[in-house]
């Protein structure tokens, strides 16, 4: 039997007032869209630390709850209406749900604001990474005058105790050297080094360490935020969210996961890659347990069986050693910084990094375009790596997405098509992530593949 609650709240110090505008998009008798995506939003925040990753699940456990948004002379106030009742001690929400419940309510604000604004323009690359900048600035995520410390932790949600255990190793070790966290604000990868960072914080005695997390709609309602995040920003789709981890993370460390973490690292290799970033540092580093050197070997291999030698030479492989992995990012970060200062390149946005539309505009994962992906050996390496980025969020989509899980129930399984040389490697990486039960929550029952790669 589920345990929900009613009541009241206000923000704290993150949204302070709407127009009435905005209170109407945001109303059921409103425009509709916002409001459904605010609700999404909210429903997942107040659901922090519950292990489901399937949107659609959650979404119908809690088809009675509702949100309310009224405006008042001093403010803005949310009713929540048969609310997950974890959120709350006692009858009062829980500090830290709070800042987030308010946080996607300022993002969701500014996200449908500020695309009917003339000044936003999404037909062109520089004036995608523009509106990227100002969704960011929005958050009062940039905070110019840091020196680059910002280290981008990407992995799975559905990881085994002992990867667990060795992200929050490494978490501590960055935190020794007063680093901050960045992560896709989930369980799993996205939480353990948060955690190992906040208690190296506390031995530092660092009182304002940041641990910023990035989302978008899609995901959060799949990975709900997790408490350490003390800084949260929902994008508006995964294109952005993905650009905001490059453009503020000063470098990226990635540990064992599944699909979504194979598109984000395809992602950045496809932008390091590109010629205009070839002499741009970013330390990059694939690291695991040593229980996991088979996985981070399956990867590294399958990069360099389809984007080349080139590729695997832009990232560094450690196995089982946490303050190896600490020590190589402080000294890359080193050199970030020194590149940034010599060519006047802002600390807290990576203005010169080279991102090209095909990584930039949003990728729907309808069944004809799955289809339609170009997986050919022929294509720049760069351009390879964006399409096998598309088919790993594809798949991303049908595993955990409300709309991509509906879209398999009703049409059957994605079909990727590409060159044997690409789609065997792929097909046998893919197997080993559901070998490994890197597809679903540990508990969750067995995982049913939502793709066929077809050569």
């Amino acid at each position: 039997m589920r345990n929900v609650i009613n009541v009241s709240v206000s923000p704290k110090g993150t949204l302070e007032t709407l127009s009435q505008i905005e209170v109407q998009q945001l109303s059921a008798a409103g425009s509709g869209s916002t409001y459904r995506l605010f609700r999404q939003c909210a429903l997942a925040i107040l659901n922090t630390g519950v292990q489901i990753d399937n949107a659609k699940a959650i979404l119908e456990a809690y088809e009675d709850f509702d949100v309310r948004i009224h405006q008042q002379e001093r403010g803005v106030r949310l009713e929540l209406i048969n609310a997950p009742a974890d959120a709350f001690v006692d009858g009062e929400m829980i500090a830290s749900t709070r800042e987030m419940l308010f946080s996607a309510l300022r993002d969701v604000v500014y996200t449908e604001s500020e695309l009917g604004s003339p000044r936003i323009d999404l037909t062109n690359s520089q004036g995608i990474t523009d509106y990227v900048f100002h969704l960011l600035r929005n958050a009062r995520t940039l905070q110019p005058g840091l020196e680059p410390k910002m280290v981008v932790c990407w992995g799975g949600h559905s990881i085994n105790t002992e990867e667990y255990k060795y992200t929050k190793k490494v978490g501590h070790e960055l935190g020794l050297r007063s680093l901050d966290i960045c992560t896709g604000c989930g369980p799993g990868v996205m939480k353990g080094p948060m955690k190992g960072a906040a208690i190296a914080h506390a031995k530092q005695r660092i009182n304002n360490g940041r641990y910023l997390g990035l989302t978008e709609p899609g995901i959060i309602a799949a990975e709900a935020p997790n408490p350490i995040v003390n800084e949260l920003v929902i994008l508006p789709d995964i294109e952005k969210r993905l650009e905001a981890f490059v453009r503020v993370g000063h470098g990226i460390i990635i540990f064992p996961g599944g699909v979504g973490t194979a598109e984000e690292f395809l992602y950045l290799l496809g932008i390091l890659l590109h010629p205009d970033n070839q002499s741009l540092p970013f330390p990059v580093v694939l690291t695991g347990p040593k229980s996991a050197e088979a996985y981070l070997h399956q990867l590294h291999a399958f990069v360099g069986a389809t984007l080349g030698d080139q590729a695997q030479q832009r990232y560094e492989v450690i196995i089982d050693d946490p303050a190896a992995v600490a020590r190589a990012m402080a000294q890359g970060l080193r050199e970030v910084t020194d590149f940034r200062r010599a060519h006047n390149d802002a600390y807290h946005f990576n203005w010169l990094l080279k991102i090209e539309e095909g990584f930039q505009l949003p990728f729907d994962p309808t069944h004809a375009n799955m289809a339609s992906l170009q997986l050919r050996r022929d294509l720049p390496a760069h351009e390879l790596a964006a399409n096998l980025r598309r088919a790993f969020s594809g798949i991303v989509a049908g595993n955990v997405k409300d709309k991509g899980i509906r879209r398999i129930e009703k049409h059957g399984v994605y079909e990727i098509h590409g060159d044997e040389s690409i789609t065997e490697p792929l097909g046998k990486l893919l197997e080993a992530f559901v070998a490994q039960h890197r597809m679903k929550l540990p508990g969750a029952a067995e995982y049913v593949p939502c793709y066929r790669v077809v050569a």
